[in-house]
C-alpha cells in the first residue's frame, strides 16, 4: 500500500532529554494505526512532531511523499488534522461556530471581499455553514448546533473536537486519546465514528490507553516505551508480545507465566 503519511527516523531530544528515539511509522489511505504505550513513552510528542508543533532534532516527516512543513497551520492545510488529550474547544462559541473555526482553512475569500462582504464572501460563508452541519450531523450532533460548547456533555465534546478536525478536510486524522474519560456507551459510539471515518477514505492514527478499544479497532498497532519503538504489527501479534506485556505489567514474561500457572494450580 502506497504510504499517505511517513514518519521516518524521528528523533526529538530536549537538551540531554531525548523523548523520541530512530521512530518510523508509515499509514496508507484508509488505514486505522494505533499507537500504544505506558505514561512518558513519547506519544504525544511525536503527535506534536507530526502536526508542526515541535520541529523533529533528526528523520523525516513526509504526507504523500512531501515533506511536512515545520508550521501548524501549514501542515493542517496540507491534510494533516488532530484532536487533543485534553479537549481544546472554544467553550462561549456554539458547536456550529466551533467547527466552522475549523473550516476556515479552507476558505478561499480574498481580503477585500472579506472586508467588504461582497457576493463571494457570502456564498463563501453559506457554503462553509452547510459543510459545517453535515459535519456535526455526520458525529452524531446535528440537532445542536446552537447549543455553546460548554453546555454539551463530556461525550459530546469530545465529538465536537472530531468534527471541527474533519473541517479541515483532512487526510490524515490524529486523535489523542478519544475516549479518555468516556463510558462504555460512548466508547463504542467513538469506535463506530472512527470507523465511519475510516470508510471516508480518511486515514487515522489513534493514542489510546484502553488497549481493548484499540486492539478492537486498528489494523497495525506500534508500541513506544521510553521514547523508542519496541514492537509493531498487528493487533494479535502486539497483545502476545512477551516484550508489550513486560512494558505494560512492569514484570519480565515468565514472571508473569509462573503467575497465572500458579494461580491455575490452587
Amino acid at each position: 500500500m502506497t504510504a499517505v503519511l511517513e514518519a521516518r527516523n524521528v528523533t526529538m531530544a530536549f537538551g540531554g532529554l531525548v523523548a523520541l528515539s530512530d521512530v518510523s511509522l508509515q499509514l496508507a489511505e484508509g488505514q486505522i494505526v494505533g499507537l500504544i504505550g505506558p505514561n512518558g513513552a513519547g506519544k504525544t510528542t511525536f503527535f506534536n512532531c507530526l502536526t508542526g508543533l515541535y520541529t523533529p532534532s533528526k528523520g523525516q516527516l513526509l504526507l504523500r511523499g512531501k515533506r511536512l512543513p515545520g508550521d501548524p497551520a501549514r501542515v493542517t492545510a496540507a491534510g494533516v488534522a488532530r484532536t487533543f488529550q485534553n479537549i481544546r474547544l472554544f467553550p462561549s462559541m456554539t458547536a456550529l461556530e466551533n467547527v466552522l473555526v475549523g473550516r476556515h482553512v479552507r476558505m478561499r475569500q480574498g481580503p477585500l471581499s472579506s472586508l467588504f462582504h461582497g457576493p463571494a464572501f457570502g456564498r463563501g460563508e453559506a457554503a462553509a455553514r452547510e459543510r459545517a452541519q453535515q459535519l456535526l450531523n455526520f458525529v452524531g450532533l446535528g440537532k445542536v448546533g446552537d447549543v455553546l460548547a460548554r453546555n454539551l456533555p463530556y461525550g459530546d465534546q469530545r465529538r465536537l473536537e472530531i468534527a471541527r478536525a474533519l473541517a479541515t478536510d483532512p487526510s490524515v486524522l490524529l486523535l489523542d486519546e478519544p475516549t479518555a474519560g468516556m463510558n462504555p456507551q460512548e466508547t463504542e459510539a467513538a469506535r463506530h465514528l472512527i470507523f465511519a471515518i475510516r470508510d471516508t477514505g480518511i486515514a487515522v492514527v489513534v493514542i489510546e490507553h484502553d488497549t481493548k478499544f484499540i486492539f478492537t479497532l486498528c489494523d497495525d498497532v506500534s508500541v513506544l516505551v521510553q521514547g523508542e519503538l519496541l514492537v509493531r504489527g498487528t493487533p494479535d501479534e502486539v497483545r502476545a508480545d512477551p516484550r508489550v506485556i513486560e512494558a505494560y505489567l512492569g514484570k519480565p514474561p515468565e514472571e508473569i507465566e509462573a503467575e497465572v500457572h500458579k494461580g491455575e494450580t490452587r
